[in-house]
C-alpha cells in the first residue's frame, strides 16, 4: 500500500531523516579521510564530556568499538586520550566550518522558531519513552 508524504508518521521520517543525515555528513568528511563518528569525537574532545560518553548513543557500548573510532585519529597525530593535541584542534577549526556549511544546508527554509520546536518536541517525545 502506497503511503502519501502526508500520511507518513514521525517514525518514519524520523529514520529517513537520521538516514540522509548520516550519508551527507559522511560525504563532507570523506574529503578529510573522516567519518562522522571521527568528527563527533574530535569535537568532543574539545568539550567537557568524555568521547565515550559524548558517542555512547551512536555506538553499542563495545570498546573495540570506540577504539575503531578514535585509534586513527590518535595515529593521525589529533588524539591524545581523550584530549585535543594542537594538530588535533587545527584539524577541528577547518572541520567545523566544514560541518556547520553542512548544518547551514541541512537547515534551509527552517526557521530559528521552528528548529527550536522541533528539537522540543523530540525531547519531549523522548522523555516519554523514558530511558
Amino acid at each position: 500500500m502506497y503511503m502519501s508524504d502526508d500520511n507518513k508518521p514521525i517514525g518514519w521520517w524520523l529514520k529517513e531523516v537520521d538516514r540522509r543525515l548520516e550519508a551527507s555528513f559522511e560525504q563532507v568528511l570523506a574529503a578529510d579521510g573522516l567519518t562522522r563518528r571521527q568528527w563527533q569525537a574530535l569535537n568532543a574532545a574539545a568539550g567537557p564530556e568524555s568521547i565515550a560518553t559524548a558517542l555512547a548513543p551512536f555506538l553499542t557500548g563495545d570498546p573495540a568499538e570506540l577504539a575503531a573510532v578514535t585509534d586513527p585519529l590518535v595515529e593521525r597525530g589529533w588524539l591524545r586520550g581523550d584530549h585535543l593535541t594542537a594538530a588535533g584542534a587545527e584539524a577541528l577549526g577547518e572541520l567545523t566550518a566544514k560541518v556547520q556549511a553542512q548544518r547551514k544546508r541541512v537547515t534551509a527554509g527552517v526557521s530559528d522558531q521552528e528548529y527550536a520546536a522541533t528539537v522540543g518536541v523530540l525531547r519531549t517525545m523522548a522523555a516519554n519513552l523514558g530511558g
